[in-house]
């Protein structure tokens, strides 16, 4: 079963809490915008994903099954 990252750029104030854990799925550049790099990422990352979702202090990040 696997999952998608969504997140909700009308809250996120890209803080960079989740690019800190889990830089190869969250990127903030110099535009200081977030930027999703894999919206699908692998049960590898899962468990930064996971920590990505509950350190976001806008609860901005969310993981949807599919």
């Amino acid at each position: 079963m696997g999952y998608r990252v969504v997140v909700d750029y009308d809250l996120c104030e890209s803080n960079a809490i989740c690019m800190q854990v889990a830089p190869d799925v969250f990127e903030v550049r110099d535009d200081d915008f977030l930027y999703l790099l894999n919206e699908t990422p692998g049960d590898d990352a899962r468990e930064r994903v996971n920590e990505a979702v509950q350190r976001c202090p806008k609860q901005a990040i969310s993981v949807a099954e599919e």
